[in-house]
């Protein structure tokens, strides 16, 4: 039997929540390793223009869809699309977010599993002992699943617990001591000697760096660091009162999602200037780059080190947490509203699944000669596969629905709350629905596929 939808408690759970299911591994491990390769303080220029331009604007879309068909993605999209093709917008960005919930699960335990090698002394050694820690973690066909498997078990507690009791709640509780970790790392890389340099790096901007290549990447990161297009915020907005402000809280979350970016910036390039690493060293900076500054950074106190290092992937993993929670939502309001089921079946269906394809992922890094497909083994293909083809044509499509399709008041009435707000911006929301949204994720599909 379907469980009676309900809506969050409060105005902070709202924006938590939401906030949570934004801010994940894209702030705290994609954002400083593509600061660091474009140039520092001009890409967080940039970014908060992408923000602006295409982050806000697609979060309100999404906002819209999900608060008036209050009901999981599909079903969202079908009471908007009234019998049209439209409707299959829904279902794939369900399928999309299914998919990411399978492959994310892996990282996500990586970092569970760097909590337990921090807390067990087991990340101390020189650079050459770091990078061998982790081929052999990542290629191990046991470990990694098993910490997979306990990242979904947190999971599906909160989930199993409903929106307020466990989502809610869990936000309220996990959000401010991310924020608290986040602050207190802050200040331990900012006392560094010699991290002034960093924060220049990425406080003073320097716009001889800016390239065409600057500007795609800013629109990639803030489409990927917001949670567009995979059903999240479509989702959560279907818990959103009649009374929540659907456009001042898509600034909110954006404005904590570039705050918690920056931050994250903050921490790890005043660090790694201390002791002279370069900032551009991609997506092996959390795993392999950071405890390497962190044990030299620190060698001189032991001790502050090794609570640095737990502070930090016990951060990383609240991040990869509140994401998780939010990717695992979409999926299990999809089963149990549709196939008319307790919420608890519909997520021990999710979490089994996806457990599936996690273990499955995980396996296929260290069995690449054997678990492999166009050269990738299938963790590389589901990142692949849903990051470069089914997010941006989610996307795209939701704009152009918004935009073109979906009845010019229905869009009136949930912005002003039916006529009880003001929202001056009606015009140019409709201008970037229609037109510069799917413009720019036209460019930031391109640019993946190297074509501008």
């Amino acid at each position: 039997m379907s469980e009676e939808r309900v809506n969050f408690g409060s105005k902070i759970g709202v924006i938590l929540a939401t906030a949570g299911s934004a801010v994940g591994l894209g702030n705290i491990w994609r954002f400083p390793y593509m600061t660091g390769e474009n140039g520092g303080a001009a890409f967080i220029i940039i970014y908060i223009l992408c923000v602006i331009v295409l982050g806000i604007p697609c979060m309100i879309g999404e906002f819209i869809i999900g608060r008036h068909g209050a009901s999981n993605t599909a079903r969202a999209y079908t009471r908007l699309a009234k019998g049209t093709r439209w409707k299959w917008i829904g279902y794939l960005e369900v399928l999309t977010g299914f998919l990411i919930t399978g492959y994310y699960a892996v990282v996500s335990g990586w970092c569970l599993n760097y909590i337990y090698a921090a807390l067990m002394g087991e990340l101390k050694g020189d650079p050459a002992f770091i990078t061998a820690y982790f081929e052999a973690f990542s290629n191990d066909p046991i470990r990694p699943v098993v910490w997979t498997i306990i990242i979904f078990g947190i999971t599906h507690f909160v989930i199993v617990h409903g929106v307020r009791n466990g989502i809610e709640k869990a936000s309220k509780l996990m959000m401010p001591t991310l924020f608290v970790l986040l602050l207190v790392i802050v200040v331990a890389a900012c006392l560094l000697p010699g991290a002034s340099k960093g924060m220049d790096f990425l406080l003073k901007p320097d716009f001889s760096k800016l390239t065409g290549d600057v500007f795609l990447g800013a629109l990639g990161q803030c489409f990927y660091s917001l949670s567009i297009a995979m059903g999240c915020l479509c989702t959560y907005a279907s818990y959103f009162s009649r009374q929540t402000n659907i456009s001042k809280a898509a600034v909110q979350i954006g404005l904590i999602d570039l705050l918690v970016a920056v931050l994250a910036g903050l921490m790890i390039f005043p660090a790694a200037f201390s002791v002279g690493i370069s900032p551009d060293s991609g997506p092996s900076l959390i795993f392999i780059t950071l405890p390497n500054v962190f044990n030299q950074a620190f060698s001189g106190f032991p001790i502050i080190g090794w609570l640095v290092a737990l502070m930090f992937y016990a951060l990383l993993s609240l991040a990869a947490l509140t994401s998780l929670i939010s990717l695992h939502e979409v999926n299990t309001a999809f089963f149990y509203e549709e196939l008319h089921i307790s919420r608890k079946t519909g997520a021990w269906i999710v979490t089994v699944a996806c457990c599936l394809i996690g273990a499955v992922c995980s396996v296929s890094i260290g069995q690449k000669a054997h678990m492999s497909v166009f050269g990738m083994d299938l963790f590389e293909l589901f990142d692949f596969v849903t990051g470069q083809l089914m997010l941006p044509i989610c996307g795209m499509l939701m704009c152009l629905f918004m935009g073109w399709y979906v009845p010019k008041q229905i869009i009136k009435d949930e912005l002003t709350n039916w006529g009880t707000l003001r929202f001056s911006c009606y015009h140019l929301f409709i201008f970037a629905m229609r037109f510069v949204c799917p413009l720019c994720i036209l460019a930031i599909v391109l640019h993946q596929f190297h074509l501008i």
